[in-house]
């Protein structure tokens, strides 16, 4: 006679594509969590990889489960990877990245001390691959909040960043309400899924930084250079959010000031990219960065206030295309330090940094 096996408490869920160089130390990540093998289920999403993913994923099967795809961005990994997952909670990870030992089980407990709680999202330590450096980044709210009132609003879009793929986990009952997401989300379809996800079951944010996130050259969203390929296509992801976000939350519930607050940024966001890339009118350049200014800072000290009235100036002088060349210009050459002494403006999104020595670019030292 048969016995059926127990179901998996957690999936984890990992989307890879092209990631030889990463996927072997994200797989023993999950491997060596602190939490029984029993209770685990491991996902491998492979995006259409054309190196030696498969290869090197393949090494750790049965446990980890290997499953291929034709290359199609990751809301395609994630609409194909979901269904098959049977935990009660999704982990998500991405092949480049990397967990510390105790992520599962303390992202476990806080699911099981809040059974209403459909969402959990912690801090991260940022490794740049390149500077050989690690910064720890927290959110500066912690605690639970939802999408019912524009505070709650204001809350996720802060700290949005710590509820993007490796160190966010969902409820399977609460993504069954969300899916699919929309296949035009090549990059940026974690944002899709966790401010949905949000809106049908709120979440808790922890501080402890329980991901390890890698920058390097070939991150498809977070990116250093100018590659108008890689930026047209954060163009796109972007004005899809913009689109298909608004007309799901308001068909969720969340009041129309509340979607605002979540939309804005998206739109101000592709608005700068578009108008870097295709050029515009100053006046749109003028209008962007004004918008962008109200909503991201507060706490502003008089010196500094004049100091974007100037730059606001040139955004009404100048073309666009040649107003952002300026800006990456100094931003690249860090010329931000001189604007220190005039005070800098307090961040609304509270995020609380640490700089790391190399020893932390693990999670035990080693």
């Amino acid at each position: 006679m048969a016995v059926a096996m127990k179901k998996p408490t957690i999936t984890v869920l990992i989307d890879t594509y092209n990631h030889e160089r990463f996927i072997e130390e994200a797989i023993v990540s999950v491997l060596e969590q602190d939490f029984p093998a029993a209770e685990l289920e491991i996902l491998v999403i492979d995006d259409g990889s054309a190196d030696r993913t498969s290869e090197i994923v393949r090494k750790f099967e049965p446990r980890a489960r290997y499953l291929y795809k034709e290359n199609g961005g990751q809301a395609s990994a994630f609409n194909f990877g979901i269904p098959q997952a049977h935990g009660e909670i999704l982990a998500f990870l991405d092949g480049d990245d990397w967990w510390a030992r105790n992520k599962l089980r303390t992202i476990t407990e806080i699911f099981e001390k809040n059974p209403h709680v459909g969402t959990v999202g912690h801090g991260i330590i940022e490794v740049d691959s390149v500077a050989n450096r690690a910064t720890a980044l927290a959110p500066g709210t912690t605690g639970y909040f939802d999408l019912s009132s524009d505070q709650g609003a204001q809350t996720f879009r802060n700290f949005m960043a710590f509820l993007g793929t490796s160190r966010v986990a969902i409820r399977r009952s609460i993504l069954a309400k969300i899916m699919p997401i929309p296949w035009t989300l090549l990059i940026e379809a974690d944002e899709f899924m966790s401010t949905m996800a949000v809106a049908h079951g709120g979440a808790i944010l922890i501080s402890d930084p329980l991901t390890f996130y890698r920058l390097h050259g070939n991150n498809l969203f977070q990116f250093q250079t100018g590659d108008p390929i890689r930026i047209r296509r954060k163009l796109k992801a972007l004005e899809s959010l913009a689109s298909d976000l608004p007309v799901r939350l308001l068909r969720a519930g969340i009041a129309p000031s509340a979607v605002s607050i979540i939309i804005d940024p998206i739109r101000i966001a592709s608005s700068r990219i578009r108008l870097a890339l295709d050029g515009g009118m100053p006046w749109e350049t003028y209008r962007i960065e004004r918008a962008d200014f109200r909503l991201s800072y507060r706490n502003v000290t008089a010196g500094y206030r004049v100091y974007k009235q100037l730059s606001l100036l040139l955004a009404l002088i100048l073309p666009p295309r040649v107003y952002y060349k300026l800006q990456r210009i100094y931003a690249a050459g860090d010329l931000r330090r001189f604007r220190s002494w005039l005070g800098e403006p307090r961040p609304k999104a509270d995020i609380c940094k640490s700089r790391l020595g190399v020893e932390a670019l693990t999670d035990d030292g080693k």
